[in-house]
């Protein structure tokens, strides 16, 4: 039997030739490539300052070092950092560093890198994989170092709390201030107003003169894009000073409590801090309308009056716009059905629809435009020759038919009631799962709360209607009156006079017109 060898291991150790991380010569001298990257989140005077400040201390820091080759400083001025996808300057960097031109990041900390942990160590981890390394400086973390990734781990994960309690903060504040019923306006996209000595809205009279004829334009009968059009036509600039006016801003005009002195606070949110995304609020937090927070543009009334115009346009089945001003106006007094413009012999005439279709054998007459134009003329010179004594009328009458006062207190009443029967339902519900009821008589009681409820949302719904309607018809009035103080005895057909005074005209079988007016007036012309 042979006799066992020992054996000694000798081992002979093989430098590396290759730094693991760049995957460069260990002996080599060449020039690590440096470049820096500097971000502040906001544009104020304060933070621009040390955005330059960051820019400098980097540029001479690098150049300084004989060892380093400078690259670049990237750099993101009033961007947020909670999010990489909107900093052109960061994204253009770690491209740049991918590509194989950079081989060293210098910045300033953590939280200026990226304030979200997800962002911060994709990224790092990326740059790792292609051997760059990033400097945090405040921190002294390198991320090539062993214990990196965990140091800015954890960093990152304070840097986003940082930010999740920052956010918080701000929008705790918004809505303290939006609670105390401040407003601020987004004055360099807004049109009519400008930010006063005291920190309040302050109207701008040109510009205010621009919100006005979008108003009147609208109650003449055009449309948002028509109005649109005609803006962009006059070489007037849009609120973003763009020269093409859209519809849709015109409609937002239209709609814009604030330009009644009103403004209603919170109608979007923030829903994720992070992304920073907004969304229309639905009912999700808090609302805040405030009475009388700014000088008014326009009339309470006359905003109120565009309300109802828009409601009633959006009806389903109706044109929302026709170039032809007698659209939507003209009823056969005889069955009552509107009068529809027609070609005949290349001109434009007027008939009852339903004579015209066959459905009925009313006997009003075929109207032309001249017709309807001379008769019109002799009808508002009626009324302007007593227009003194109708606008007193008006004048005196007009808050009492149109007083929205009493209607307002019922429906504060009827919604407590609402939230008190919902609340009784509610609780019916929640004890009918937790004790064993008699279900006849359980469902006795929620039925005859169930009706109570939606007899009051009717009731409700009712109301609404009526104080919109008065509160429309004040806006109405009131514009008549307007238009009727500016007049006196006119010559030929005004289209702009008869949008402001007619509300609608009734054809009698005889082919006498009969004008009914803004104020209820009643004229034959």
């Amino acid at each position: 039997m042979s006799e066992a060898r020992a054996y000694t291991p000798r081992v002979t150790v093989v430098p590396a030739t290759l730094d693991r991380f760049t995957a460069m010569p260990i002996a080599n001298t060449k020039k690590r490539r440096v470049a820096a990257y500097a971000r502040v989140s906001t544009d104020d005077e304060e933070q621009q300052t040390s955005y330059e400040a960051q820019v400098d201390y980097y540029t001479q820091y690098i150049q300084g070092k004989s060892e380093w080759q400078f690259v670049k400083v990237y750099t993101d001025d009033g961007v947020t950092g909670t999010s990489t996808k909107k900093r052109n300057g960061f994204n253009e960097m770690v491209q740049a560093a991918l590509n194989g031109e950079i081989d060293l990041i210098i910045t300033k900390s953590v939280s200026r890198f990226a304030r979200n942990t997800v962002d911060s160590l994709t990224t790092v981890r990326m740059l790792k994989e292609k051997g760059v390394e990033v400097f945090f400086e405040k921190e002294n973390i390198y991320t090539l170092d062993s214990k990196g990734e965990l140091l800015i781990t954890i960093m990152s994960s304070l840097a986003q709390e940082e930010s999740r309690s920052i956010s918080e903060n701000i929008t705790w504040g918004m809505r303290k201030r939006f609670a105390d019923g401040k407003v601020a306006l987004p004055y360099k996209h807004f049109l009519g107003y400008k930010k006063g000595a005291d920190g309040l809205p302050e109207i701008v009279p040109e510009e205010a003169d621009i919100i006005r004829g979008i108003y009147r334009m609208f109650l003449e009968g055009k449309s948002p894009s028509y109005i649109a059009r005609s803006l962009s036509a006059s070489g007037i600039p849009s609120p973003s000073g763009k020269k093409s006016w859209r519809p849709e801003t015109v409609k937002s005009i239209l709609t814009n409590e604030k330009y009644k002195g009103d403004a209603l606070l919170q109608k979007t949110f923030c829903t994720d801090f992070l992304t920073k995304k907004m969304k229309v609020n639905e009912g999700e937090v808090p609302q805040y309308y405030v009475e009388n927070s700014h000088p008014a543009i326009i009339a309470p009334e006359i905003f109120d009056a565009v309300q109802a115009e828009m409601k009633r346009r959006a009806k389903p089945g109706r044109r929302n716009y026709t170039p032809l001003c007698f659209s939507g106006r003209i009823y056969c007094d005889e069955c009552g059905s509107l009068y529809g413009s027609k070609t005949w012999h290349k001109q434009t005439v007027w008939q009852c629809n339903a004579r015209s279709k066959g459905e009925t054998g009313c006997k009003t007459p075929v109207l032309r435009n001249a017709t309807i134009q001379e008769a019109f003329v002799r009808a508002i010179n009626q009324i302007i020759a007593q227009k003194d004594e109708i606008i007193r009328i008006c004048e005196d009458t007009m808050w009492e038919r149109c007083d929205t006062t009493e209607i307002t207190a019922t429906l504060e009443k009827l919604r407590t009631e609402l939230e008190v029967v919902a609340g009784m339902m509610q609780r019916q519900i929640t004890l009918n799962a937790q004790v064993a009821l008699d279900q006849a008589e359980y469902w006795r009681q929620f039925t005859e709360y169930e009706t109570r409820y939606n007899e009051t949302k009717a009731q409700i719904s009712s109301l609404e209607k009526e104080r919109d309607a008065r509160a429309a018809k004040r806006g109405m009035v009131l514009q008549y009156i307007e238009t009727l103080r500016a007049e006196s005895q006119v010559a030929v057909f005004d289209e702009r006079l008869w949008y402001g005074t007619v509300e609608q005209v009734l054809v009698k079988p005889d082919g006498m017109l009969r004008f009914v007016f803004k104020d209820g007036q009643v004229v034959e012309g």
